[in-house]
Parts: structure tokens; C-alpha cells; sequence
């Protein structure tokens, strides 16, 4: 199918932003399951961290990868402005276990909604302005430590101790920082993270309504 013949109007541009372990991943998958992943772009920001590869393994797990600095967010931006204006992208695959991209690149292609998604994407006043509908998920920070620590450990490939001081360290205080204000921009606030069900329907139902 053509792109012209896919896309009938301007795409719709969503982010949705929220702590570390907030459940941004969550209310993103049920968009993508209850408007159809057909019809959506998918951009994680967590995909845009730079590439470390010319760091010593030492030096890279040393960086903060909760400041804005650590992402390539003028990639993001160029790749959203492409899609806005029909064109197909390659999107960098994130090696999480050894801080460096893969050189693998997931294609891809324009449609009706581009859903990008990270915690500091409100941060970036370049990157808000091309949003139509912001969503901040918001999460007590005790709840967020735990799902944080289950998933760096299950798939990052981290230790216990290693969380726990990357949480202390720059985690914490990048969320005061960067996060937690950012949350001023949001158009939508959903409380307990990705289970707030009629939040949720409310916010699909504005967006079956947008298309």
C-alpha cells in the first residue's frame, strides 16, 4: 500500500514521557494493541542513546544515561520531521548490556500516529514542540525503584547493587531535575502508571477520535 494512500491527513504526533519504571511502556503497548500497531510509528527514545562504542566498557558504564546529553535527541527530532513529511526511516537498534548500537536498524515506515516514548522527552524543547498530545504517566517513586530494578536485572543484564547505585547516583536526581518538572508541559497526567484502565480508554478514545 502507498504511504499517500495509507495516510489520509498530518500524522498525529503523541509522547508520552514519566519516570524511569513509570509504565510509559505500558501505556504505550495498550495504545498500540487497542488503536492497531498498523496504524502507529513507534519511536522509544531509549533507542537514540549514543553510541559509546569508542569508550573502554569502564568509561561507558560510568556514563549518565539519565541526562539529556546521552541521547541523540536531534536524531529523534530529524527522524519524527522525515515521518511528518511521509518519508520511511531507520531507526538505531540500543544494545542495553554493552552501552553501544548495534549497527542494526529497524525500518521504519510513516503512519497516522507517531508514538515516542522516554522519560526526558519533555525535557527537550525542540522535541515538545512537534508533539500534538502529551502524556506524562506519573508513578510513586518507591514503585518505580522496584520495576526498575526487576527489569535492569532480568534485561539489562545489571546487579542488584549496581541498580541501587545508579539509582542513588543519577537516577534519582535527574528525575528532580530533568523528569518531575517536565511534567508541567503534559496535556494529560495518568496517575498509577500504565493501570489506570479508564485513563487509559480516555486517552484512546480522544485518539480514535483524532483519526
Amino acid at each position: 500500500m502507498k504511504n499517500d494512500e495509507r495516510i489520509k491527513h498530518k500524522p498525529i504526533v503523541i509522547g508520552i514521557a514519566g519516570g524511569s519504571g513509570s509504565g510509559k511502556t505500558t501505556v504505550a503497548n495498550e495504545i498500540l494493541n487497542k488503536v492497531g500497531a498498523h496504524r502507529i510509528a513507534f519511536l522509544p527514545h531509549d533507542a537514540y542513546y549514543r553510541e559509546l562504542g569508542h569508550l573502554p566498557k569502564t568509561q561507558r558504564e560510568q556514563v549518565n544515561f539519565d541526562h539529556p546529553h546521552s541521547v541523540e535527541t536531534e536524531l529523534l527530532i530529524s527522524h519524527i520531521s522525515s515521518l511528518l513529511r511521509g518519508e520511511a526511516i531507520e531507526m538505531p537498534v540500543y544494545d542495553f548490556t554493552t552501552h553501544t548500537r548495534t549497527g542494526e536498524c529497524i525500518y521504519v515506515e510513516p503512519k497516522n500516529i507517531i508514538l515516542v516514548e522516554g522519560i526526558l522527552i519533555f525535557a527537550e524543547s525542540e522535541l515538545r514542540k512537534l508533539f500534538d498530545m502529551k502524556i506524562f504517566v506519573d508513578t510513586d517513586s518507591d514503585i518505580r525503584f522496584m520495576r526498575r530494578l526487576e527489569r535492569d536485572i532480568a534485561e539489562r543484564g545489571r546487579t542488584v547493587d549496581s541498580v541501587i547505585h545508579q539509582y542513588q547516583s543519577t537516577v534519582r536526581p535527574m528525575h528532580l531535575e530533568f523528569v518531575e518538572p517536565s511534567k508541567r508541559y503534559a496535556d494529560v497526567i495518568i496517575p498509577e502508571g500504565g493501570r489506570n484502565w479508564v485513563a487509559l480508554d480516555m486517552v484512546i478514545a480522544k485518539l480514535e477520535t483524532l483519526l
